[in-house]
């Protein structure tokens, strides 16, 4: 991976290449003044009708709107000084935009995002609200991404992947933390994932 046109970077993962509990308690000191830490709900309704006790952890309170904010913040957080004062870029149909345009924000830096002609206006806008110029390219992933890498190049701006990236994997995990902190009886976690 590189960052526009600077240097590969090769992070630190654990043991086969997989984020270690390590990484995500690192990430979890990393954001932590950064970040709302979100309360996780009781919902008896939910509970009677499992048969189990269920907690809600709520993320859509988190600064950018979802969790997604921790794993921009914990990569750019480590981004060398250097690379990310000449800014970020993503790409993202929403979420990420957001929580990358928020991470640019706290640092006082540029961030480009690359979003779908489809994008959702409230998404958009969130992401202009919090500083970010936005791009429109195409429906797909991919077409975004191209787009994205072209004007990192061109611009020298740091990519902020949007998932497969063991920095955005450990700022995520750290809802993981805060579950068993919160709720340390807790038996399963059920989440929606995606990228």
């Amino acid at each position: 991976m590189t960052f526009g046109a600077s240097a590969p970077l090769f992070p630190a993962v654990g043991v086969d290449g997989l984020v270690s509990l390590d990484d995500v308690r690192a990430a979890a000191v990393r954001v932590q003044d950064l970040i709302v830490r979100t309360p996780l709900l009781a919902s008896p309704e939910a509970s009677e009708r499992v048969g189990h006790e269920v907690r809600f952890k709520c993320e859509s309170l988190q600064r950018s709107g979802s969790f997604k904010a921790r794993g921009a913040l914990n990569f750019v957080l480590q981004l060398p000084h250097d690379v990310v004062a000449r800014g970020v870029i993503t790409y993202s149909s929403g979420n990420h935009a957001q929580a990358v345009a928020l991470a640019a924000r706290l640092k006082g830096v540029r961030a480009v995002v690359v979003m779908p002609v489809t994008a959702p206006e409230i998404k958009v806008r969130g992401a202009e609200q919090l500083g970010a110029e936005v791009v429109f390219e195409g429906t797909t992933s991919i077409e975004r991404r191209v787009r994205a890498e072209g004007i990192a190049e061109e611009d020298g701006l740091a990519m902020v992947p949007p998932f497969d990236h063991p920095w955005i994997i450990a700022g995520q995990g750290t809802t993981g933390i805060e579950i068993q902190e919160d709720w340390p009886e807790v038996e399963t976690v059920l989440m929606p994932i995606g990228g």
